[in-house]
């Protein structure tokens, strides 16, 4: 019997072996990965410092305990050559895998701008426990931090490098915290909280370049001159779906790869999911949307067509030093923000012209008004 290969091993890709094993105990699952292959949850690699955990600490389990505890065939460190959409195969550098389904959690890719400077090369950016490593070991011995980038990543690296001890400068173009993710009241709350850790911010302009200074600094130079100096640099300005294996196969691409709400995309047997996805217009590079996949496309995998649904899917934001719970609008929604605050504790409701609740935002003590909340949004895709 031919396996379903899924090609990833973040949370997306055992997330649905996990599920898919609830349902069904025998067909040969077969996982690839071109990293270690350890499982472990990606939204803590954000609050490492903060939990002073290395990243064996963060790891949950082994290749080979996943492996046992699953019946799965977990190969590390294989980087795939290619998908043959129409044989049914995943071409391996020196051979090919045939498959009965194909799921690509392929996840997605950091962006780094466009930097000049004889330092470039050592900009770290964190999109897995393996660069997490690398990012932790380089900060031994070291106390000050450049961010470049305010948005979600850089906003929860920067109140996590802050409590664990480090001086943290924290560049961001757009001018505010959550610059796509928050009116300019909660971005302020945010940035009021981390600049009570310490946080320096540099609002307005950009990272140009990345030098070597002396006796082991690097000199991050900003387009209004000013020259900021630290041990290392982090990168955190965004992500990108990861699509190119999926166009070179043949496949349908946008933003993300496109799927329908079963998950499927224009080729036969294959499947995505998570930060490479994009389902029906939607690409949410959010823990919920993913558990919800997983679950929907386990069934489909163990022959019961399922479609994905999404419901009312906050984003938690950790950033202790002022709690961030937000409920974007849809694109393109028409509306305004209706804000009320009290210092950092700020309720920002998106009101639709009719008065209908289509999004919040909500920070410091309001963010106990989640729940209620809820209750009011229209489910994202019912």
């Amino acid at each position: 019997m031919k396996p379903i290969v899924v090609i990833g091993s973040g949370l997306a890709g055992f997330n649905v072996v996990k599920e898919f094993r609830k349902l069904d105990k025998e067909t040969p699952l077969v996982v690839l990965t071109a990293d270690d292959g350890r499982s472990y949850s990606k939204p803590m690699l954000s609050t490492g410092f903060t939990k002073e955990k290395t990243a064996d600490e963060l790891a949950m389990a082994s290749p080979e305990q996943v492996a046992e505890q699953f019946n799965v065939t977990v190969r590390t460190h294989v980087h795939v050559a290619g998908i043959d959409a129409d044989g049914h195969r995943v071409l391996l550098p020196d051979d090919h895998l045939d498959y009965s389904k194909l799921v690509l959690a392929l996840g997605a890719d950091t962006w780094t701008p466009p930097l000049e400077g004889d330092a470039v090369g050592e900009v770290f950016s964190v999109n897995d426990l393996m660069d997490y490593g690398r990012f932790r070991e380089a900060l031994q011995g070291k106390r000050r931090v450049t961010i470049l980038g305010g948005g979600l990543i850089g906003c929860e690296f920067a109140n996590d490098l802050s409590n664990g001890g480090f001086e943290v400068a924290l560049v961001e173009p757009m001018g505010r915290c959550l610059p796509l993710l928050l009116p300019p009241a909660a971005s302020e709350a945010v940035g009021r909280g981390l600049e009570a850790l310490g946080v320096r911010f540099h609002f307005g302009p950009l990272a140009q370049a990345v030098h070597h200074g002396d006796d082991g600094t690097l000199i991050t130079e900003l387009s209004d001159g000013t020259r900021v100096e630290s041990d290392v640099v982090l990168s955190a300005i965004g992500l990108r779906p990861r699509i190119d294996m999926a166009k070179e196969a043949g496949l349908r691409t946008n933003r993300g790869i496109l799927t329908d709400r079963t998950l499927r995309t224009s080729a036969e047997d294959i499947y995505a999911l998570g930060d490479c996805a994009e389902v029906e217009g939607h690409v949410l590079p959010y823990v919920l949307p993913l558990m919800a996949s997983a679950r929907a496309l386990a069934k489909t995998l163990a022959g019961e067509e399922t479609a994905v649904s999404y419901g009312v899917m906050p984003v938690t934001i950790k950033t202790p030093a002022c709690p961030v719970v937000v409920c974007p609008p849809p694109a393109d929604s028409e509306g305004e923000w209706e804000v009320t605050q009290q210092e950092n504790d700020v309720t920002a409701l998106f009101r639709g012209a009719d008065g209908t609740l289509l999004g919040y935002a909500l920070t410091g003590e309001a963010v106990k008004e989640k729940l209620k909340l809820n209750k009011e949004l229209p489910a994202l895709m019912p």
